[in-house]
């Protein structure tokens, strides 16, 4: 079953393991925001609404922070941002520990947000063009499996800081000791070489004199594809922004949990993702990855009312839980490699980290919606979960009718096709336009 990990190069894994290291980091920070949201409501005496924009706000400057992250990936290089982006994320992360009002706290975390989405940005084109075609699915679908430990370390934080800390003081803990794992990245980071399929790309850029406008990826010729890996992306994070941002705040009112009994079910919920996660990198590469998205939305439409309207029921909640991670999460593995393989080098990252971050921000707001629906006392707020997070699957039913299969493509074969205008009798380099 692990064949294809002991066959990896030092190179290949390398770069495994400070992307492993990343996403963890990165899905640390996403989910310990959702474990505060009841101490900030009572501490700060914010709404809902408010506490649910708070949670938007950090992943849409999440997505900026990721395209801006991708065009420069295209660049000076996937490794360097990287870098960089887990740097910005730390000092913001810290500061967010520091905030002593809601707007404070609002301007930090829309800061971090910049960091963590460059970050994953950057990761996910790293780790596509490094590991071979044959293995790219289940090792960038494995380093997903990264954000079940990250989630579930917030988890455990969380439970062990408001078991000993006043919560008064305990959130802000978790924003201290969430920023450390960063650190492990950067260090992880050494020794990992840009991917040769993108040196190699950027070369025959510069023997042509060619620069890449970062508006390429809408042009005629990638503007079906862009469009079309935004919408799956949306769907994918949409549907699980609204309900993880809010399952604490669910388990505590409908199943009457305190925070500490809290972080127990996310911890389940965290270890069903895992094994979603490991099972969707080896299904995407046995069966493609459009039946891979298939199969998980169908399961998520299943599972996610069943979860949220079957009363408490103890070891039957915690299987619901369990299966719930496995369907919400584990869809999230097929995104990298799949948005890998559809873009040429020269707009790989700019194209993948567009396109998945357009689906974090418009899906930020799902989180928002629901706060906004369970405030407004137009839904429970379990009716108003169920109802955002299952519309969202049909944009990515959407996307795979009309995306073509890629399982196992060879990233050399979309190389050399990006549209370029002839050469200007200055002399100049030329530009490549939409």
């Amino acid at each position: 079953m692990l064949k294809w990990y002991h066959e990896l190069n030092s190179k290949e894994r390398k770069t495994f393991y400070a992307c492993f290291a990343g996403w963890a980091t990165d899905a640390l920070d996403t989910q310990l925001f959702s474990f505060l949201i009841p101490t900030l409501v009572a501490i700060w005496s914010i709404t809902n609404a408010e506490a649910g924009w708070l949670g938007t706000s950090a992943l849409i400057s999440s997505a900026v922070g990721g395209w801006i992250a991708g065009i420069f990936c295209d660049r000076i290089g996937r490794v360097k941002v990287m870098k960089i982006a887990i740097v910005w994320f730390t000092v913001f992360t810290i500061a967010s520990g520091f905030a002593d009002s809601y707007e404070h706290l609002l301007i930090a975390r829309i800061l971090s947000g910049l960091g963590f989405g460059g970050e994953w940005a950057a990761g996910a084109v790293l780790m596509g063009e490094v590991i071979r075609p044959a293995y790219r699915g289940k090792a960038v679908g494995s380093v997903q499996s990264a954000y079940a430990l990250g989630y579930g370390f917030a988890a455990i934080l969380s439970s062990v800081l408001f078991a000993t800390i006043e919560p008064s003081s305990a959130w802000r803990w978790m924003f201290w000791i969430g920023a450390l794992p960063a650190v492990w990245v950067f260090w992880a980071l050494r020794g990992v070489e840009e991917p040769e399929v993108f040196l190699n790309a950027k070369k025959a850029q510069h023997a042509r004199g060619e620069t890449v406008n970062p508006l390429v990826i809408f042009a005629p010729r990638y503007l079906k594809t862009t469009i079309l890996c935004s919408l799956l992306a949306l769907g994918v994070q949409g549907g699980a922004f609204s309900i993880v941002m809010w399952l604490p705040s669910f388990l505590k009112s409908n199943y009457h949990l305190t925070s500490v009994e809290v972080g127990y079910y996310v911890f389940v919920l965290t270890f069903g993702s895992f094994v979603g996660y490991i099972t969707a990198a080896y299904l995407c590469d046995a069966i493609g990855r459009r039946l891979s998205f298939f199969v998980f939305t169908i399961l998520n439409w299943i599972i996610i009312p069943v979860f949220l309207f079957v009363p408490e029921m103890g070891a039957v909640s915690l299987l619901l839980i369990f299966l719930l991670g496995f369907s919400l999460l584990g869809i999230y593995s097929a995104l990298g490699p799949y948005f890998t393989e559809l873009f040429p080098s020269l707009i790989r990252a700019n194209g993948q980290a567009f396109s998945y971050n357009f689906g974090r921000a418009i899906g930020a707001f799902y989180p928002a919606i629901v706060g906004m629906l369970a405030s407004a006392d137009l839904l429970p707020l379990h009716s108003a979960m169920g109802v955002t997070a299952m519309s969202a699957y049909v944009f990515v039913l959407l996307a795979v009718a009309i995306l073509p299969e890629t399982n196992g493509r060879d990233l050399t074969a979309t190389d050399g096709k990006v549209d370029a205008t002839p050469v200007a009798p200055s002399g100049q380099p030329n530009e490549v336009n939409p």
